[in-house]
């Protein structure tokens, strides 16, 4: 049952966490409380939580207190996804429309600045200076990651190297404090804690490299949005980085046009040379790399179900469809 549905493990938990979210998002402002809750409630696989979880029951710290800090992740998540929505302009996610579509790029920030004070408020109740420490440093680089990648668009001379340091500190950083508070949580060693941190660092990095493959690679209606996005918004993601570098000079120059003019015009010439350059194989290999490297971090934490389910999901991030 494990190797099938690694978060089965916590599902008790992960409720207890999904009334936390749904007190906690309460504000005497309606429209905070209709934008909040339809967030919330619009399908996300809420994988950061889930992490805090069960990197808290590795630790033996299953608690109250990894409630209250899995919601906080899920909050600061759904802040990011608020933002980056309205900075990509974006209409869909998950199949449904975004909340800037629905109620305007104002409401949508505002809401979002909601969602990361109302987790600042709930980090003071955690009680624990590393946690907030953690935390408050988790928040800024996501925000410099954000930066980061906006200085990155539409511009085809973006490295492989710019462009996992992007996903890096976008992506991977709030997965490594997901599973480092875990150990916080429970008190363990300096060692278990890297070991745990590193962990989210590198299962962080595979999963977003695999939603770079998927956007090339994926059904619409398995992605839950439009195929192209990354390529419509002038995002030099990994594939498109990779194809430029081994393709023919005509298919290098394509590739650059499209990601400096951006748009869906090009998408299906695109598709055609990251299949020709094998760029979303090499992306899948990256990953791969990350994966192992995640696997060889959980080493250092004692065995348990919630180690085994860690292991997991490492695989069912990188072979997953959607």
């Amino acid at each position: 049952m494990l190797a099938k549905a690694p978060l089965s493990l916590v599902a008790t938990e992960m409720q207890a966490v999904n009334d936390l979210i749904i007190d906690r998002l309460s504000s005497d402002v309606v429209l905070i409380n209709q934008m909040g809750h339809y967030i919330v409630n619009s399908g996300g696989k809420r994988l950061r939580p889930a992490l805090v979880l069960l990197a808290a029951g590795a630790c033996d710290a299953l608690d109250s207190r990894a409630h209250l800090t899995a919601a906080i992740i899920e909050f600061i998540h759904t802040a990011t996804l608020l933002h980056d929505d309205v900075v990509d302009a974006s209409e869909l996610r998950r199949g449904k429309e975004t909340a800037n579509a629905l109620w305007g790029n104002e409401a949508a920030v505002l809401v979002g600045d909601f969602l990361y004070s109302r987790s600042f408020e709930m980090m003071v109740e955690v009680a624990d200076m590393r946690v907030m420490d953690i935390l408050s440093s988790t928040t800024n680089t996501i925000a410099e990651g954000e930066v980061m990648q906006l200085l990155n668009i539409h511009d085809a001379d973006t490295t492989e190297a710019r462009y996992l340091a992007v996903i890096h500190a976008k992506t991977a950083k709030l997965f490594e404090a997901a599973t480092r508070l875990g150990a916080v949580l429970g008190g363990r060693s300096s060692q278990e804690e890297h070991a745990l941190a590193t962990y989210g660092r590198h299962l962080g990095c595979a999963f977003q490299l695999i939603d770079d493959v998927l956007d090339y690679e994926a059904t619409e209606e398995k992605l839950g949005k439009a195929l192209g996005d990354d390529l419509e918004e002038g995002k030099p993601t990994l594939p498109l980085i990779y194809a430029m570098q081994h393709g023919t000079e005509a298919q290098a120059a394509l590739i650059r046009e499209a990601i400096e003019k951006g748009g869906r015009s090009y998408i299906d010439d695109v598709q055609e040379i990251i299949h020709a350059t094998r760029a979303t194989d090499y992306t899948r290999e990256v990953a791969g790399n990350e994966a192992k490297q995640a696997r060889e971090a959980l080493r250092s934490v004692p065995a348990s179900d919630y180690r085994e389910a860690m292991e997991v999901l490492v695989e069912m991030s990188v072979k997953r469809d959607h």
